[in-house]
């Protein structure tokens, strides 16, 4: 099939699609919409996290809720902990550590502040400090946690806080309606939280297992279709150089003919020891179009039969892929090795046209001997099919065989864009 290479996304994903899938390699490609999404997840919420922080820090600062002794403990270890959770946020390191720590500290002064405060006066329009750190300790066990956790802690900490603000006014009743207000709200605004957390994550998720299914389904594509052109170029190799080889000694009987099947052998064993050179088909790299006749007239020299290519070209450079010049040489050299076997190379004659804006190649191998039907050929005959017809196609190419009485033409063209 013709390579092409109209964007360098292109090219970058057929390139992944030879990558060898590891597991190192397979476990990024498998987080890497949930790993920019964990990240941003981080970044909002440490910017939410400063906002509440100050409006909680303020309010300590302003209205303490506690005892002096017990109120810059509190403070120490709720907003240290939050300090450091911050800075893991934006770091994005050392959620998995600090997150639960401010959970587990928020959670731990809850439990302390009924003690802290006690005995000191309570009131209905101020909050106390502490409130407005609630939905921090929720969207901290959202970094931390898996869902059923966070769930649990979100329904936990706003109903440990209504019963820490009951314990502290007293069980007062006219506490109880502001308190389960707040609670509500709190678990409200948690449950939001966490269930924004739950659809980021899973469409991010579902995107990477969609991007790991369609890179292991065309990574497997790519490996099958590379399986077929190896098998298509082996199949050629065998029978153009070994078979062929093989069935000249047999039927060699004349000098003329034992010194065309050592030819072939040297060929042979040659292309057996170039046979990864073979089997790629040739380089990527341009190469002038002048290489595909001194190519055809080294091969016809190995077949015992020198052949003079006549090179008719346009004005200016021409070049064409390597791998593209590589294949019209070769079905040309067995198309020559035809002609010699069947044809006794009777009036061979090879001759090579090219054209530029765009680059067009064809290559013309006669002869004049008795022909053959191309519909007669068995399908297990190699020689046509694989190594000329099917190589020629492999590279975007197209192969032509007309035969009767007065000789055979075995023509082949590629044209640049076709």
């Amino acid at each position: 099939m013709p390579v092409t290479r109209d964007t360098d996304r292109a090219a970058l994903s057929a390139a992944w699609g030879q990558l060898p899938q590891s597991r190192e390699t397979v476990a990024r490609l498998g987080s890497f919409t949930r790993t920019r999404v964990e990240r941003i997840i981080g970044l909002v919420v440490a910017v939410g996290c400063i906002a509440l922080g100050l409006q909680g820090l303020f309010a300590a600062m302003d209205a303490p809720a506690e005892r002096p002794e017990w109120h810059p403990i509190l403070e120490i270890i709720v907003f240290g902990a939050l300090a450091l959770m911050l800075l893991a946020c934006f770091a994005g390191r050392g959620l998995r550590v600090f997150a639960p720590l401010f959970a587990a500290a928020y959670i731990a002064c809850l439990v302390l502040w009924p003690i802290a405060a006690a005995g000191m006066p309570a009131s209905h329009s101020v909050e106390p400090w502490m409130f407005y750190l609630i939905n921090i300790g929720t969207v901290a066990s959202v970094l931390a946690f898996t869902l059923p956790w966070q769930i649990v802690f979100t329904l936990a900490i706003p109903v440990l806080w209504g019963i820490s603000r009951l314990v502290q006014c007293g069980f007062a009743p006219g506490f109880a309606v502001p308190v389960a207000l707040d609670v509500s709200f709190a678990l409200i605004l948690g449950g939001i939280l966490v269930a924004l957390g739950w659809v980021f994550r899973t469409v991010a998720a579902n995107v990477d297992t969609a991007r790991a299914q369609a890179v292991s389904s065309y990574a497997a594509a790519a490996a099958a279709e590379a399986t077929e052109q190896e098998r298509v170029a082996v199949g050629a190799l065998m029978h153009d150089s070994v078979l062929a080889a093989l069935i000249a000694v047999e039927r060699a009987q004349s000098p003329r003919e034992r010194t065309l099947a050592v030819g072939m052998a040297r060929e042979a064993l040659t292309r057996l020891a170039n046979a990864e050179r073979d089997a790629g088909m040739g380089s990527e790299a341009p190469v002038d179009v002048d290489s595909i006749a001194r190519e055809i007239e080294a091969s016809a020299v190995e077949l015992g039969h020198p052949v003079r290519v006549e090179l008719t070209r346009g004005a200016g450079e021409i070049r064409l892929p390597g791998v593209v010049a590589r294949a019209l040489a070769l079905a040309a050299a067995q198309a020559i090795a035809n002609a010699i076997q069947h044809a006794d190379a009777a009036g061979l004659r090879v001759s090579v046209t090219c054209a530029s804006e765009p680059v067009q190649v064809s290559v013309l191998v006669r002869d004049s001997g008795p022909g053959f039907d191309p519909a007669a050929v068995p399908d297990d005959r190699l020689g046509i099919s694989a190594s000329i017809v099917t190589r020629v196609a492999a590279v975007g190419g197209r192969a032509r065989i007309a035969s009767d009485e007065h000789g055979t033409r075995v023509a082949l063209e590629w044209a640049e864009g076709a």
